[in-house]
């Protein structure tokens, strides 16, 4: 199987936050693991017994009334890249199997309005339609799609960033490396 690069969003509906809170962000960023499975997910009940770590979920337990013994996670996607703004993610994925960037899109963004409109006692659709999931296909697209990505954050300090330019390098620089919500601070 030849394993394409992607470069996954998606816009809360009407540009609306889809991010209310530190636990909103720590979910959607959790999931991005959890997620990341061809099997079935586990309930979300099952997944948090232990405290909210999702780090011992590489192994999924059996569910002994159905006979069933451990079955081991198998990754749809290498997670490159990723940064989750109030009203959007991006994700920059490898395909680990056949179809894994529209299984693993289905199930973040599918999983996530669950858990939202759950939370927040609403119906309805939280994002702008169908996920975009844009197959990288030149080799500067590909260079230059994480530097787009991991300095999304700076437009939440200085607005006007891309037409005027950075004012204070150093603040924006110290407020990457503190941003929680993006592997920018892993990656460096």
């Amino acid at each position: 199987m030849e394993e394409f690069f992607y470069h996954i969003l998606n816009r809360g509906v009407e540009k609306r936050k889809i991010f209310l809170n530190e636990e909103d962000y720590l979910r959607f960023a959790r999931n991005l693991k959890d997620f990341n499975d061809l099997n079935n997910v586990i309930d979300y009940s099952d997944r948090y017994k232990q405290g909210g770590r999702t780090a011992q979920l590489a192994v999924r337990p059996p569910d002994k009334s159905r006979g069933q013994k451990r079955q081991l996670r198998e990754e749809l996607v290498n997670i490159l890249c990723w940064c989750l703004m109030p009203n959007h993610p991006h994700i920059l994925i490898q395909e680990k199997v056949y179809n894994g960037a529209s299984k693993f899109s289905q199930k973040i963004f599918g999983g996530y309005t669950s858990y939202f409109n759950l939370k927040n006692q609403r119906n309805g659709v939280l994002f702008q339609g169908r996920s975009k999931i844009i197959r990288i296909e030149r080799d500067t697209h590909f260079l230059h799609l994480p530097f787009y990505i991991l300095s999304n954050p700076i437009k939440l300090i200085e607005p006007k960033w891309k037409d005027e330019g950075i004012k204070n390098f150093k603040k924006v620089m110290e407020f990457l490396e503190n941003y929680k919500w993006s592997s920018f601070p892993d990656i460096i």
